[in-house]
């Protein structure tokens, strides 16, 4: 049976990938940072490997010593809101850290073992269509997640290896449990695990959803910049 490696897979949609495909009788290798988390997780199907995305001795270790998968799921990620008036470098440095260089990281040691016929899938989000409020950090890192995954689809191709970007919407998870404000289209996280799994099995490049969401602000991003930002100014009103 092949083999799933999936990263952030201790909570939210990794988690429930993770239990989803072990279902599907799916060897799955469940990483994340917490081990008593993962080990909730675990089961006859579903190894645990504890490490650190920012920790790059840690990441090489687990990841060179495992068994070669055949199928990658870089999902960690974080988030945190900045105020413009008063900056956080520190929270602003962390998001980008976990959300874009804990992909190098992992893709350091993932990338020589990747074979003709596996597929390398990266988690970025729906909201690096538009400049959206307080978003500075998290919109930047996964437009620059996004960016990364067409590269690799380029590099990636003369060797057979499949990149796909995968581009969620607001998914019920501890992450979106913190938000305060109203969040469209919030999809159970059964559902988006559903869609990524039916988007991967069908061999696809690019898997976003909600598809209500996706297409509105694919829509409205194309608009003139100017008129993007004084939309996302309006949205941001109380």
């Amino acid at each position: 049976m092949a083999t799933v490696l999936i990263t952030g897979a201790s909570s939210g949609i990794g988690r429930q990938l993770a239990r989803d495909y072990a279902a599907d009788g799916w060897d799955v290798l469940a990483c994340g940072r917490d081990p008593e988390r993962l080990e909730a997780v675990a089961s006859d199907k579903i190894q645990p490997l504890s490490f650190d995305v920012m920790d790059v001795e840690g990441a090489r270790r687990a990841l060179t010593e495992c068994p070669r998968p055949d199928m990658v799921i870089l999902n960690a990620g974080t988030c945190e809101y900045l105020d413009v008036e008063n900056w956080d470098g520190e929270a602003f440095d962390s998001v980008v850290a976990t959300n874009l260089i804990g992909i190098s990281h992992c893709l350091g040691p993932l990338l020589p073992r990747l074979q003709s016929g596996s597929t390398l899938a990266l988690v970025d989000s729906l909201a690096r269509l538009l400049p959206f409020t307080r978003a500075e950090a998290y919109g930047a890192s996964k437009a620059a997640v996004h960016y990364l995954t067409q590269t690799l689809a380029v590099d990636l191709e003369p060797r057979g290896v499949r990149v796909v970007a995968i581009s969620p919407g607001f998914v019920e998870t501890p992450l979106t449990d913190r938000n305060t404000f109203d969040m469209p289209t919030l999809m159970p996280v059964e559902e988006a695990s559903e869609r990524i799994r039916q988007g991967l099995a069908s061999r696809r490049r690019f898997i976003a959803f909600p598809r209500r969401l996706h297409w509105t602000l694919t829509l409205l991003s194309w608009l003139p910049k100017g008129l993007k930002i004084r939309i996302c100014q309006w949205m941001k009103r109380p």
